[in-house]
């Protein structure tokens, strides 16, 4: 059984200097790699950003990885998550079969129930959206966008203009 408290100065000077090293590899590489890298925008993206912190702290904490092979791995999930924001810039067929398309969950103060059932949002999910937009009433709402990332987009009815912004929302006419 592994100690509870204490086991050697050595470990805990390794967790000290190798924990230093590999914070700054990952704050260079985050430098480098730009701001994308740790964006929201879907869910590959959440996936590198808990394995980045999960490689993070195997580095810090198991005796079993090197630094160097742990600063390699967090340079390959950097490579491959910028080979995945070049692609599905690149390619539009390949975004839409790597990333979650946007959802129309409400049009002009109408509910889509059916996109909410597919969906797994509830109304309540729905109007506390709304209501965190500061708005009191579904009609007044133009759009109610269920993002990629799994976020709830509000656009009041006063805003909606040509709805260009929601060109890419299947559902949604410009």
């Amino acid at each position: 059984m592994p100690p509870m408290w204490f086991d050697a100065w050595g470990d805990l000077v390794r967790v000290l200097l190798v924990g230093t090293a590999a914070y700054v590899s990952l704050v260079v590489l985050l430098r480098l790699s730009g701001k994308r890298t740790l964006a929201k925008l879907n869910a590959f993206d959440l996936i590198v950003t808990v394995a980045l912190g999960s490689t993070l702290a195997t580095i810090f904490l198991s005796t079993d990885v090197s630094w160097t092979e742990g600063a390699l791995a967090l340079v390959l999930l950097v490579v491959l998550q910028l080979v995945v924001a070049w692609t599905t810039t690149r390619w539009p067929a390949s975004r839409r079969a790597l990333t979650a398309e946007p959802t129309l969950l409400l049009w002009h103060g109408e509910v889509r129930e059916a996109a909410l059932r597919q969906h797994r949002v509830s109304l309540s999910e729905l109007r506390q959206a709304v209501r965190s937009s500061s708005s009191g009433d579904l009609s007044e709402v133009g759009a109610v966008v269920l993002e990629s990332d799994g976020t709830l987009s509000v656009v009041p009815a006063s805003s909606l203009g040509d709805g260009s912004a929601l060109a890419d929302v299947p559902g949604a006419r410009a």
